[in-house]
This record gives C-alpha cells, structure tokens and sequence, in this order.
C-alpha cells in the first residue's frame, strides 16, 4: 500500500516545473472536453457555484465540460471505472475519501500542471496557504507532484446561538475544565448543554480525536492506529481521551434520547434552542438553517484545550483529483485550477457559506470565527487524523467510539477492545 507524505519543499517554494515526466499526459483519444464527475447535487449552493465557473470555463477556453451532478457517492461510483476507459479525467471530493482510492492506489495522476499554471496572475501553488499544505497529505510518497488540488475546507468548531448566549460571545470556555464548568452552569440554568445525533458515527468520533490531538497532536492517533501489535493504545493519553469523552457521556451533559434518535433530529433540537451547544463540521450553519429558531445567530468557539496541550485545528480538504486513465488529464487540471480564481473563491464563502482554501477570499459571518480559529492555529490535522487505513475508521475505531460516546463501555474496556481489534486487523491486513 503506497504511502502518503506531506507536500515536498520545491512545491511549497512554488518552484515546480513543467515536464514531460512531470504530468500526465493526454491520451490519443484526448479532445476540446473533459468529463467531471461532481460530488456536488443539483441545487446545492457549492453546485451553483461550481456550475457558474464551468460555464465561464467554457467560455474563455472552448473547453466543453460534461459534468455529471453525482453527489456524495460519486467517489464511490468511480471505483469500478478505474482499470476500464470510461473513467471520468476529472473528480473532486474529501482528502478522506479520494485517498484510499485513488492516492494509496496508485491511481491519481500528479496534478503538475494545474500547480503550476498562473491564476490572477499568481502560480496557483502560490494561492493556497503553505501551512496547510504542509499539513496535508497530498504528494505520493517518491513523487514530485501532488495528486490533488483542494479548492475549499471543512473544519470544526463548537456551535451556539449567539442571541440566546452572549455571554459565550464575550467569553468562551478557552480550557477542559472551563468547558465543563460552562455544562454545570448550563444544567444548573434548567438547559441541556450539547446536542448530538448519536448515530452518525462520524460525528462521535469527532470528540475522542480532537482529545488527542489536544493531548498528543497531529499525527498521534495515526501513529497509534499503525502500530501492528496494538501497544500504543496502551498509553496513558489514550485511555484519557477515553475518561474525558466518557464523562461526558455518564454527566448527562449530551440531549435526552441522543442515543435512540435518527439524523438529523437532535441537530434540528439543537438549531430550535433545545440544546446550547454543538461540537459538529462547518456545513452546520447551512444544514439546520432552514429550521432554525427565528433570530438564531450562528456563532462558535474553537475546541477547548486540555492542560495547556496543542491547539491544532482541523483543516479537512475539498478538492480535485484526476485518475491515472483519464483521457483529457491536461483539460481536467485546466479546470481544477480555474476554479481557484477569487471569483469563485469568494463565491464558495460568502454564497455557499464554506470556506476557500484561498487566505484571501471572502467568508460568510456564519464562518468568520471558524475562519479565526483556522487562522490562529499553529498546526492543522485531517479528519481521523488522517488515517486512511482500508476499513480501519469505519469497521474498528468507529464502531468503539460510538459505546464510548452512547455510554455502553468504560473507558478501560474501550483500550481493550481496541488493542485486540487493531492486532486482527492487521493480521488480515499486513
């Protein structure tokens, strides 16, 4: 299994030249047209803005784009395509879900061109911030070009109504302890702390990884889930990142029937004031705002710190990739680099209310203090910290964390479970 590694410095210096070698070149059967495969559905606001931008594309270049509105599965549908001809030259998605298939596969084209070619008069290499492309993971491991070029980012943050909770405005909960300070003031005030739909797993995980990577830092967890013998998870910030999401849990700080309910219902509760706060992705805003409490004012604050430990923030890409059998790769990497032009970057924020990976665009209101956060941070993780392991986060660490989250297993069982579940897998997987 190929390994990934962070961005090489001769790209972060924006020195990356053009070869023949370099890029993958166009097929015989290339023509004036590629074929996208989007993840992106008809009507959303990102497809309205990624729709405006083909169509400008098109325009200035006599490039025609069939695009294929697929939706979230359309990294899923393009697996079967991958050793045929009838593979789309162009696909964009999360770093979490293009990795495992095309990155670790060996089956992602070096994007070359698209880095090296000149948006508003800038290397668009140039455009995106160098933290977080040292952060990401987005250059094969013995290759001289990445393999995906990210256009937006999703992060975190714990949300709240800023009309019903001024005071969390003038004043978050900065630490740990400050954080449940501010759930016993709240129960104490007859509210329920925190929302969460406890059967999307995804969202679970997301308070045992952002615990270690406040005890441990990035790459900590990543480090753990590649330890063959299991050990790692015998460490003592571990089983703490374990205690501390247990105790929420067992405190009743997490809404009534959390454990029983169906997405997104305990979401809706929340946006309806039936809950103060919720730790979940950057698309909250724009999911629970068509039902939203009349006068609801977004807002957040970063994850708390925990004894004076890392403050990272995650920083998950969104973006493009162009398979190894695409037809038209030099069409598909024209397009994924038009895409970064500030036009459409402001779009992305301030229309589809997300946030450009470009540090000079325009961001929604909604988004401005998650945008504060990224902005501060000295180090960035992907989701899972990056662990792209097949099967590993949905068949082994996830299923563990929702008992830890739902209450069902003690921290020390959790550590357990685990170590003897990490040794099978890669047993099966080695």
């Amino acid at each position: 299994m190929a390994k990934i590694r962070v961005l090489s410095a001769l790209l972060l210096s924006g020195a990356l030249a053009v070869t023949a070698s370099g890029c993958a070149s166009q097929s015989s059967g290339a023509s004036d047209s590629l074929t996208y495969w989007s993840m992106w559905k008809e009507g959303e606001a990102q497809q309205k803005v990624v729709a405006a931008a083909i169509a400008d594309f098109e325009d200035e270049t006599g490039i025609t784009v069939n695009v294929q509105w697929q939706g979230r599965d359309n990294v899923k549908k393009v697996v079967p395509t991958l050793n045929t001809n009838k593979t789309p030259d162009l696909i964009d998605g999360s770093f979490a879900k293009l990795a495992p298939i095309l990155a670790e596969t060996n089956q992602a084209a070096p994007l070359t061109k698209a880095y090296d070619a000149e948006v508003d008069g800038k290397k668009v290499s140039d455009l995106i911030p160098s933290a977080y492309l040292k952060a990401g993971e987005l250059t094969l491991e013995g290759a001289d070009a990445p393999w995906m070029l990210p256009y937006s980012l999703t992060s975190d943050a714990v949300w709240f109504n800023a009309a019903e909770h001024p005071e969390l405005v003038e004043k978050a909960p900065a630490t740990w302890d400050e954080f449940i300070d501010t759930l016993d003031e709240l129960q104490a005030k007859g509210e329920t702390p925190i929302g969460i739909d406890g059967d999307v797993s995804g969202y679970n995980a997301y308070w045992y990884t952002t615990l270690m990577m406040r005890l441990d830092g990035p790459g900590s967890l990543k480090k753990m889930a590649a330890d063959e013998s299991g050990a790692a998870w015998e460490s003592a910030d571990a089983l703490t990142a374990a205690k501390m999401v247990s105790q929420l849990a067992t405190g009743d700080y997490f809404i009534d029937g959390y454990n029983a309910s169906k997405w997104p219902a305990q979401q809706q509760a929340w946006a309806d004031n039936k809950a103060a706060l919720m730790f979940n992705g950057t698309w909250i805003p724009t999911e629970t705002g068509p039902y939203a409490a009349d006068g609801f004012e977004y807002s957040s604050f970063p994850f708390p710190q925990v004894d004076g430990g890392p403050m990272a923030q995650r920083a998950d890409f969104v973006g493009f990739a162009v398979p190894a059998k695409a037809h038209n790769s030099e069409n598909a990497q024209k397009l994924a680099a038009f895409f970064l032009g500030k036009t459409y970057q402001d779009d992305l924020g301030t229309e589809a209310k997300i946030i450009p990976i470009r540090q000079d665009a325009a961001v929604s209101d909604e988004m401005s203090t998650v945008k504060a956060a990224l902005d501060n941070a000295d180090e960035f993780y992907q989701q899972n910290d990056g662990i792209t392991f097949p099967g590993y986060t949905e068949k082994l660490l996830w299923p563990e964390l929702d008992k830890l989250v739902l209450g069902t297993i003690t921290p020390e069982k959790f550590i357990d479970e685990m170590k003897a579940g990490q040794i099978d897998y890669w047993k099966q997987n080695s």
